[in-house]
């Protein structure tokens, strides 16, 4: 199991799940209130995956280069970003313009009908 996640299971869930993930939560709402594109989470996401890793390694004493922790990493952070990118966008959509759009669910939006 550490050959996956880098670390054990705790340090892996309070650093890489809670903080780092958190902060790929949030990075995702703020790609997504300044209405740049999906793509942009890609970098950042792996961005953050390596200063993740930095981090088990200054305070944890894990391998700094293990490459399949590194993915495991950014799996996770990507996956909280698109998360925090998506509801962000949908209420986003759903608020500035009502007359347009109508929220269908947690993670959609479609067009109103229009009444002749």
């Amino acid at each position: 199991m550490t050959e996956i996640l880098g670390s054990s299971l705790g340090v892996f869930i309070g650093l890489t799940v809670v903080l780092a993930g958190g902060c790929g939560f949030m990075m995702g709402q703020a790609i997504a209130a300044t209405w740049r594109p999906y793509w942009n989470v890609i970098p950042y996401s792996l961005l953050l995956a390596a200063s993740e890793r930095f981090l088990a390694y200054a305070l944890f004493k894990e391998q700094l280069l293990a490459l399949i922790p590194f993915l495991v990493s950014a799996a996770v952070i990507f996956g909280l970003a698109t998360l925090g990118f998506r509801l962000t966008l949908v209420d986003l959509m759903v608020h500035q313009y009502p007359w347009l759009y109508e929220r269908t669910g947690l993670f959609g939006w479609r067009s109103k009908q229009q009444v002749p």
